[in-house]
């Protein structure tokens, strides 16, 4: 049996016509019933019937329209949608085309339902890629990034910021997590009066220093609607900064030594007679002063090469054992002064190195030089010359004061001395290792250092090989 929905559909709207109109006619009705007394209820009545009667003509008529729109436009094209299926079910030939005209019109329909759905999937999908892009780049970032929103709770934050602050779930609010910082930050003045106070702070999480930036963010209205915090880890810049300091403090200090003694001997010198012996003696510790200032001097000019690459390196193929035999004969009249014992061995087949010849020199000549330095009289040195794996090495061995374990991460800054005094009474400013660490590094070879106290030093120095 076929249905026809249009007609169901038309009897559906009068029928609720229909009761409106009864309706708002029953209840005039009793109204005028009321008002007996005050207006004349049967002419009153006359007019509501006449109105009536035309409210309901005009409905019919609006209903027939409507009617003939819903058959046109949705319910006659799928009517013959469904008579087509029927006919194709029962065997009948039908004509492809007659079937496509008569489901153009819902085609139309459909085709802008789907327009519209894709529309939205093409929206999302961009959103969501747009989204996971963000997110993927604050999670990799070195830098921490924390949101909250307007009330203090975390809206996000990256892995960068939780390890950085050490977060962890019970700081889940803008108070609970700078207040565990031990940080006066209120969150309605960068919010209101960014204008009028600070937005960055410094602080230190253990031994990491760390800078946070507080910026408040805005909707699309320009109305705020939180506050972002960067949190940057500065604990590099904190350290550099800090040697920069003592590096100039440093220098200060060990250039205004000698020059305080040479004014000083110098001004004495001026200002009385002395006899020839005693001048001699003055005019020894000023060459002497002099002389040490005059290497500290140097020693800062090739430092300062090396950190801005203007040294000059001659580079060239040459072998080890036998420059380090050469340095142990330049400083034979030291070993001879201390009486020491001094022993090099050079293994067998030693590969040829490339690399600054006077550069790895100096450094030999530094390395033994400390060994015989803060080695006893009669002290043994052992020097071993050999080759491992890619890399020719240089081991000295002393049995010598040695370094504390605690000073041996910081020998290789500049001017860090374990004993000040000693080394000023060796002559020593303190920058040696230092160069011998940045001659290395450009010729990709490396320094270690292993100490005890009272037992003695070794000094390892390797060098990569030439390949064949």
């Amino acid at each position: 049996m076929k249905k026809n929905i249009q007609n169901k559909i038309v009897l559906i709207f009068f029928i609720i016509g229909i009761l409106l109109i009864s309706a708002i006619s029953g209840f005039s009705l009793y109204v005028l019933q009321k008002m007996s007394n005050v207006v004349d209820v049967s002419n009153q009545l006359r007019e509501l019937i006449t109105i009536s009667i035309i409210a309901i003509v005009l409905y019919i008529l609006i209903t027939l329209v409507i009617k003939y729109f819903v058959s046109k436009s949705v319910v006659k094209p799928i009517n013959r949608l469904i008579e087509s299926a029927e006919k194709m079910a029962s065997g009948q030939n039908l004509e492809m085309s007659n079937i496509l005209n008569e489901k153009t019109e819902v085609d139309e329909l459909v085709n802008a339902f789907n327009l519209m759905t894709r529309e939205l999937n093409q929206k999302l999908t961009e959103v969501n890629r747009q989204k996971k892009q963000i997110e993927t780049i604050l999670l990799h970032m070195t830098d921490g990034v924390i949101a909250f929103d307007m009330s203090g709770k975390i809206i996000h934050i990256n892995t960068a910021a939780k390890n950085l602050l050490g977060v962890t779930e019970k700081e889940d609010t803008f108070e609970k997590m700078f207040r565990k910082l031990k940080i006066d930050v209120n969150l309605e003045k960068i919010i209101y009066l960014e204008n009028w106070t600070s937005s960055e702070q410094k602080v230190e999480v253990g031994d990491k220093a760390v800078n946070l930036f507080f910026a408040p963010f805005q909707d699309e209205n320009d109305k705020p609607t939180g506050v972002m915090v960067v949190v940057q880890d500065i604990t590099e810049h904190v350290k550099l900064d800090n040697m920069r300091r003592e590096f100039v403090a440093d220098v200060s200090h060990e250039l205004k030594t000698p020059i305080t003694s040479i004014m000083g001997y110098a001004d004495t010198l001026l200002e009385e007679e002395y006899d020839k012996e005693t001048q001699n003696k003055f005019l020894g510790v000023i060459a002497s002063e002099a002389r040490r200032m005059a290497k500290l001097v140097t020693d800062l000019l090739t430092l300062s090469r090396y950190d801005n690459n203007k040294i000059k390196r001659e580079v060239s193929q040459f072998d080890l054992g036998e420059l380090t035999k050469g340095c142990q004969e330049k400083l034979k009249f030291e070993i001879e002064k201390k009486h020491h014992n001094v022993e090099c061995f050079v293994t067998a087949n030693v590969p040829p190195v490339q690399a600054d010849k006077d550069g790895i020199e100096r450094v030999i000549l530094n390395i033994m030089s400390n060994a015989i330095k803060y080695t006893p009289e009669n002290g043994t040195i052992k020097v071993y010359v050999g080759f491992v794996y890619n890399d020719a090495y240089i081991k000295v061995i002393d049995n010598g004061i040695g370094i504390p374990e605690k000073d041996l991460s910081r020998i290789f800054e500049r001017f860090y001395r374990v004993d000040k005094a000693r080394s000023r009474e060796f002559g020593g400013t303190g920058l040696g290792l230092s160069i011998a660490q940045e001659i290395l590094s450009k010729n990709n070879g490396s320094i270690d250092i292993k100490s005890e106290v009272g037992k003695g030093t070794e000094v390892v120095i390797r060098i990569p090989v030439i390949k064949h």
